[in-house]
């Protein structure tokens, strides 16, 4: 059996499984090219899209990955940089194994257009023509509410995008005085990473227990509840940081003052030495501009058996930007962009995707230097849905452990290595 081959049938579950065909197809065929794919946003769902089109298909699929930045900077994990476990640097990860190992093509550039109609996109100022698209464009912020904001984030950084203002962030933290105030204000779900926000708040409490013990971290969270993992950071807060840590749910934010970094919500008024508000989010700018997202504006609606549009012919669109009513995280990308490949390649040799595909989805969360805790989820299609659901609810940690962390880096490691090569 040929290595691709044992990879599509272990990939799609089964040998009579729709791509385990298409793969059986392409491997009698071997002179014939496929056609051309090309991929929007080289993160963790473009990445892993990009290159499985490429395997999977025997690289007879030309793969183009296009992505403004010249490297990926991992979310997953950034928040330890707060605390100081870990450096950005290291968080840093270039293209060259897809480029060479996987003969994945990457331009670096911004789209500018979708044009669905003549299968063209508009990036770096050149045309590349397409069979099929796979759009992962992430997430942007709304900053309708505080729309100040927008122009701030050198004072009032959000570091959601794990980059410079993470860095900034940690900056702050260090210079805040002990006995100061540091506050984190949660958006209303759906954003990205459900945990991240509680996770910051562990790193930040760890941080300033180790160096400013004084000092108080502040969560305004816009949700009724912690909206993942509840009963195990409400222990950790509890065990590892009593009186520290001040949790506020349903803290609707009605107004910001930049100049002292104060919030008012419906119950409060918080001000704070450092101020990390998390905007709102939506899809990435191009599934605006393209008429991607919905008429709301914020997120894509998608057929799940293939991740294809249900507004432009032949795209699909994986990760944080579609509308699926599950947790965004970089697993789940990892996990919608495998499925997405398998049946793009199918769908190149006129095969039908997988009927019945399915997916699992785990995250882990850091609560001090060493001890993490982990929720993982299995997820089937419902054919009477249309949709992802739940196999069953979730598993979750027996409580946070220095194994769970050992865990949690052994899965950051895996999913950088299936991401990138």
């Amino acid at each position: 059996m040929r290595r691709r081959d044992f990879l599509g049938l272990a990939l799609a579950g089964s040998a009579s499984s729709p791509v385990a065909a298409a793969l059986g197809k392409a491997g009698r065929a071997q002179s014939a090219r496929l056609g051309r794919v090309v991929v929007v946003g080289a993160g963790f769902g473009g990445a892993t899209a990009a290159k499985y089109v490429r395997m999977l298909s025997g690289g007879r699929i030309d793969v183009t990955l296009v992505d403004q930045q010249a490297a990926l900077v991992s979310c997953p994990v950034s928040n330890r940089v707060l605390a100081g476990q870990k450096t950005l640097d290291q968080l840093t990860f270039g293209y060259e194994a897809l480029q060479h190992a996987h003969g994945v093509r990457f331009v670096q550039g911004r789209v500018t257009a979708i044009d669905a109609d003549k299968r063209r996109i508009v990036a770096a100022g050149s045309k590349l023509v397409y069979d099929r698209l796979i759009v992962a464009p992430g997430i942007d912020f709304l900053y309708d509410a505080y729309p100040m904001l927008a122009r701030a984030q050198q004072q009032i950084p959000h570091a959601w995008k794990a980059g410079p203002q993470t860095r900034l962030l940690r900056r702050q933290l260090m210079a805040m005085p002990d006995g100061g105030v540091f506050t984190i204000v949660i958006p209303p779900q759906p954003y990205r990473c459900p945990p991240a926000p509680y996770e910051r708040a562990c790193q930040a409490a760890f941080y300033l227990k180790t160096h400013k013990p004084r000092s108080k971290v502040i969560v305004l969270d816009g949700n009724p509840v912690i909206t993942s993992k509840r009963i195990l950071f409400e222990r950790a807060w509890r065990e590892l940081y009593p009186g520290m840590i001040e949790y506020v749910p349903g803290s609707e934010v009605r107004q910001v003052e930049l100049a002292t970094r104060t919030v008012r919500t419906v119950f409060d008024t918080v001000r704070s030495d450092v101020l990390n508000l998390i905007p709102p989010q939506r899809a990435g700018r191009i599934a605006l501009d393209s008429g991607l997202a919905t008429a709301e504006g914020r997120w894509c609606e998608v057929d799940f058996l293939s991740y294809a549009s249900k507004r432009l012919p032949a795209v699909h669109v994986i990760s944080d930007a579609i509308d699926s009513g599950l947790p965004k995280s970089a697993h789940m990308a990892n996990a919608q962009a495998k499925i997405c490949a398998r049946a793009v390649v199918a769908l190149m040799l006129g095969e039908a995707p997988d009927p019945a595909p399915a997916f699992d989805n785990t995250c882990y969360s850091f609560i001090d230097d060493r001890q993490a805790m982990r929720i993982s989820t299995l997820y089937r299609y419902d054919p009477a849905k249309a949709s992802m659901e739940p196999v069953a609810a979730g598993i979750l940690s027996d409580h946070a452990s220095a194994q769970e962390g050992r865990d949690a880096e052994a899965w950051a490691r895996r999913v950088w290595t299936d991401a990138l090569g």
